[in-house]
């Protein structure tokens, strides 16, 4: 929030837009920014408006550049929450931006969103130069543990979702609140209603394949022979983009030099969150952890998870890579700066995917997380961009 504020506190420069999936505290965090601003403000949502009723966002910013001149102060800001669910959006802020930068008008804008890819759409479209952006990515460890108290063990499990932490204690409840109110609603609002997806049922099971093999290699040709409704590669690949888009699952690329061979590698699915996993299992924490085997697979998630949403931030490349049968989990790479990351839990410890690497590419830094390596919970609390020292 620090961010924001100081950004806020500068003259007026850009729209400041603030993206990041549901749940994570966007609507809060602009809550407590207000509270803390010396001038006015005003909040409003484009959630139940008619997507077609562009002159809401016209009518909305009338209504603030009122308040500006009734406040008698020199600033206000206007927040506007879901605007891509309007259609062109971008065009009206444009002309309405435009029209205050003419007049000389200090009314400060923060447009709020869940899907980051609807919001670049429209960024890219008609606002250059503009704006910037503050992604606001899923809780780590060290928040929900410094908040909640939770310990590793269940955020492991349990994931990143504030919101649900107060169910925990009745597990059914806590997967049925993680299915209906977050996967349900960001597959069904967020998506299905604002992107043309021919076969809604095809990606909905993409995502549920891909949360079974989080922080797995698997080829897209696989995925479709285990699908009732077959779809040609591409649509595979391009439901993908919309579920990363949603901040709920990606398919990481093989590192390798050549740009060509990483487009066109196999994907890693990755999960944002590992509550995603698990609100989708038929296992149960605590009983999870006698299964080591399971139980490994969330721990790299975990990790993977940590990274991924870090990357995003804090604007760095996350890959995988392997060689035949020899693997590295994850791959950093930031200002021509490479760091290997190899997770174990319990498994042995020799790795020859770490060697092939370390001798194929000359990483700056590699790392073992996990059975002799860093501790798990030591990770999950760093700052991923301290990897790259």
């Amino acid at each position: 929030m620090q961010e924001l504020k100081r950004r806020m506190c500068e003259p007026r420069g850009f729209i400041q837009v603030v993206t990041g999936p549901r749940q994570v505290g966007k609507t809060t965090l602009i809550g407590q920014l207000i509270n803390q601003l010396p001038f006015g403000s005003m909040f409003v949502s484009a959630d139940d408006v008619p997507a077609a009723d562009r002159s809401w966002i016209r009518n909305s910013w009338s209504e603030a550049r009122l308040k500006l001149a009734a406040s008698g102060g020199n600033e206000f800001l206007l927040v506007i929450d879901e605007i891509h669910k309007i259609d062109n959006w971008s065009e009206t802020v444009k002309k309405e931006w435009d029209a205050d930068s003419f007049e000389g008008r200090a009314l400060k804008v923060i447009i709020l969103g869940s899907s980051r890819l609807l919001i670049q759409e429209g960024l890219t479209e008609s606002l250059a130069g503009r704006f910037e952006i503050l992604y606001l990515p899923h809780w780590t460890f060290s928040e929900m543990k410094e908040a909640f108290g939770m310990t590793v063990d269940q955020y492991i499990w349990y994931g990143g979702y504030p919101g649900s932490v107060r169910l925990m204690d009745d597990e059914q409840r806590w997967k049925a609140y993680i299915k209906d109110s977050l996967i349900e609603t960001t597959l069904s609002r967020d998506i299905l209603m604002l992107k043309r997806v021919d076969k809604p049922a095809l990606l909905k099971r993409v995502f549920e394949i891909g949360c079974f093999y989080s922080s797995r290699i698997v080829s897209l040709n696989k995925i479709q022979g285990e699908l009732q409704e077959r779809g040609n590669l591409t649509t595979l690949a391009n439901y993908l983009v919309l579920l990363e888009g949603a901040g709920l699952l990606t398919g990481l690329e093989k590192y390798s030099g050549n740009i060509i061979r990483k487009r066109s590698s196999k994907p890693k699915f990755q999960v944002f969150n590992n509550a995603l996993i698990s609100a989708q299992s038929n296992l149960h924490f605590p009983g999870i952890m006698a299964d080591h085997k399971a139980w490994g697979h969330m721990v790299e998630s975990a990790v993977g998870a940590h990274l991924l949403n870090a990357s995003f931030e804090k604007r760095f490349h996350l890959y995988y890579w392997n060689d035949s049968y020899n693997e590295l989990d994850y791959v950093m790479e930031l200002n021509g700066k490479l760091t290997g990351i190899e997770v174990k839990s319990g498994k042995d410890s020799q790795n020859k995917g770490m060697v092939l690497f370390d001798e194929t590419y000359h990483p700056d830094q590699l790392f073992t997380v996990g059975t002799h390596g860093i501790p798990v919970e030591e990770f999950l609390s760093t700052d991923p961009l301290k990897l790259f020292l």
